[in-house]
């Protein structure tokens, strides 16, 4: 063994440091704060503890007419001023009727106030000044908080809609408005509303039902062990029961298209041809053609007639492929601790999405707040653009544009740092999935060293090295990370230009350019190509990598070239493999689902008692059957890791050897004897 691809070795290790610096460089310029907590007018955020906003936790639009969407309100994007208050409005009411009761009324005064600027108590000022300068809110509305922010509280009566059981109110400019005029303003906040209700709900299902959960899961995992295990005997009994029932299957096909060909004849119309009818939505019309079961007929004995003779000609390499599967249940017996290293992977993968997750978030609110000019004159030539609050009065745009202020607007800056915050976005995105591929690599290496060792010990389990996990994985850091980052960087190049595509579909879904689409889409369908097959090039060159120790280049075009002089046992060992784990997966997965079912619903008689009272049965028992099925998708991943292993071995032996006693055959006797 020696050092293999050394240069992208010492780039990867580069990466990795330059990746450790974005995040702190990130850390020192970002403040989630701003995720997190609501940003007023003022750019202060509400809620923030130590603040004059420390008890104000919730943002309140002055005029929400004004906002276009929730989106734009989350954005903090709404051309209206923005205030911190404890608490949301709960009546409407008017400035105009709220100074005119100020007299005989000063609570109504006092409770208003609360929604103004704060420190301002002036109601000699004149309506029109406070409206201009926005000191106060030309009217409140019943609202509710939600994502820390003041919505109308809509609701339905009798199919209207209404805000506090109203249907009107009063603008505070002298208009009295329909409340459909506050629905675009906060379109589909009912909705959201409504799945925040169902979503504490789940929460309080999984917080209940837990235990119950860990415990169809790790029932999951005895009967994926269980079924690996039984691989060794029911392989072949089970791909030739599938087999058979699905040539069964078809000949019934064609005895009941017979049937109805036969049965039609003399019927009035049904010596029709398809032609003649031509184009019918209602597709029974066809049925009661001769023709149409005659075709029928025809595809099925074309699709048996197939399958026959590729069960003739190729019945010793589906006897091979099924050999290998029962050795790969033999080996993964041998050396049961690979069937817990998906867990490392997860574990590598759980790292890096959280390590990128938090960059993101730091890199997104890496911004200086950014102030602009927001005037009530659509004409005033300064609006929208940036301000500094501390001078804002000194200079002549109040004068210009009366009533104009200059509010905080959105987070940004223009330094160096800023400007290429998109690029490093990029970058995090970029090593991120080289991180995440590079994981995946080492597992499959690791894997793949250890079912080597197994197969290359002549004397099995004797010849076994002690401890072959373990040691597959000290040769796989030690020696090709390398290699492996150098595979996995060829991923992630296709990968993060397959993500560039898709942004810019979404971005250009819009757009009428039939050609535009249509380049875009052919794009996705290659990118989408070359990934799959870089994916198994790559399997297969890790698994070369833990046999030779070659360099990742010479490894993939080994195996590629040991695989094309093989495509066919490839591809029925691809198929066959397939299928069993895909059957195994449904098998574990709708095993632990039928139980999980009869016991949510307490149909089991001797847990009756023990099954908690839940909102909804369905979250515990999906979350059951797909993480079934996730579980059992781990463990299979391993086999079929050990499976593709064991192939290439085979195929290798085959090539180096000739059964001599010089030279041995390391095969087991079943594969010996086909």
């Amino acid at each position: 063994r020696h050092c293999t691809d050394i240069i992208c070795c010492v780039i990867f290790i580069v990466v990795i440091l330059g990746y450790i610096a974005l995040g702190v460089v990130a850390w020192v310029h970002g403040d989630p704060r701003k995720v997190v907590y609501p940003t007023d007018s003022y750019g202060q955020f509400c809620g923030q503890r130590d603040t004059l906003n420390e008890n104000k936790t919730i943002l309140f639009y002055f005029n929400i007419l004004k906002c276009a969407s929730p989106v734009v309100l989350i954005n903090l994007q709404c051309p209206t001023t923005q205030l911190c208050v404890s608490k949301c409005p709960d009546r409407f009411a008017t400035y105009i009727d709220v100074l005119a009761s100020y007299r005989y009324r000063p609570d109504q005064w006092n409770y208003f106030r609360q929604f103004c600027k704060p420190g301002f108590n002036n109601p000699r000022k004149s309506v029109a000044q406070v409206l201009r300068d926005e000191d106060c809110p030309s009217m409140i509305v019943p609202s509710r908080p939600f994502l820390k922010r003041c919505f109308p509280d809509f609701s339905t009566k009798n199919g209207v809609l209404t805000v506090a059981n109203q249907t009107t109110f009063k603008d505070g400019r002298g208009k009295t408005r329909n409340v459909t005029d506050l629905r675009e303003a906060a379109n589909g906040i009912n909705n959201v509303l409504d799945a925040r209700s169902v979503g504490m709900k789940i929460f309080e299902d999984y917080a209940i039902s837990w235990y119950w959960i860990l415990i169809g899961l790790f029932i999951a995992m005895l009967l994926s062990l269980l079924f690996l295990v039984l691989l060794r005997f029911t392989a072949g009994v089970l791909f030739w029961i599938f087999i058979f029932g699905v040539i069964g299957i078809i000949g019934y096909g064609i005895w009941h298209c017979y049937w109805e060909y036969a049965h039609l004849k003399g019927i009035p119309g049904s010596d029709l041809t398809v032609y003649d009818i031509g184009f019918q939505t209602d597709f029974k019309v066809y049925l009661q053609l001769r023709q149409t079961w005659l075709a029928f007929m025809i595809i099925l004995c074309g699709v048996e007639v197939i399958i026959i003779l590729m069960l003739i000609f190729l019945r010793n390499r589906i006897r091979i492929a099924i050999a290998l599967l029962k050795e790969g249940s033999r080996a993964i017996g041998y050396i049961m601790s690979t069937l817990f290293y998906p867990i490392i992977t997860f574990l590598l993968i759980a790292i890096c999405i959280s390590y990128w997750a938090v960059t993101a978030v730091f890199l997104a609110t890496s911004g200086e707040p950014v102030y602009k000019v927001m005037a009530n004159q659509t004409l005033c030539k300064y609006a929208n653009l940036t301000c500094d609050p501390e001078t804002f009065n000194t200079t002549n745009v109040t004068k210009l544009c009366p009533g104009a202020q200059c509010t905080f607007a959105f987070y940004g800056g223009e330094s160096l740092y800023h400007k290429y915050i998109f690029i490093f976005q990029l970058a995090n995105a970029f090593v991120f999935l080289w991180l995440v591929n590079f994981a995946i690599a080492l597992g499959q290496c690791t894997l793949a060293g250890a079912f080597a060792s197994y197969y290359w010990a002549y004397r099995k389990p004797a010849d076994i090295p002690l401890w072959p996990l373990f040691s597959s994985f000290g040769r796989a850091i030690r020696y090709h990370t390398g290699s492996l980052a150098f595979g996995a960087l060829i991923l992630a190049i296709v990968q993060l230009i397959r993500v560039i595509l898709e942004y810019l579909d979404h971005k250009l879904k819009g757009t009428q350019n039939s050609f535009t689409r249509f380049l875009l889409c052919c794009l996705k369908c290659c990118f989408w190509c070359l990934e799959k097959f870089l994916k198994f090039i790559n399997r297969n060159a890790y698994i070369m990598i833990a046999i030779y120790g070659k360099n990742f280049c010479t490894s993939a075009k080994d195996a590629f070239f040991l695989l094309m002089r093989n495509v066919v046992r490839v591809a029925v060992l691809d198929k066959v493999t397939d299928f069993l784990l895909f059957l195994g997966k449904i098998l574990v997965a709708g095993g632990v689902g039928v139980l999980a079912f009869f016991f949510f619903t307490q149909r089991i008689p001797i847990f009756a008692q023990e099954v908690p009272v839940l909102n909804y049965y369905w979250v515990p028992l999906l979350t059951v059957i797909i993480g079934s099925y996730l579980v059992a998708h781990g463990f299979f991943s391993v086999y079929a890791m050990c499976v593709d292993t064991l192939f290439l071995c085979f195929c290798e032996d085959l090539e180096r050897n000739d059964g001599s006693t010089a030279k041995p055959y390391f095969m087991s006797a079943s594969l010996h004897r086909i």
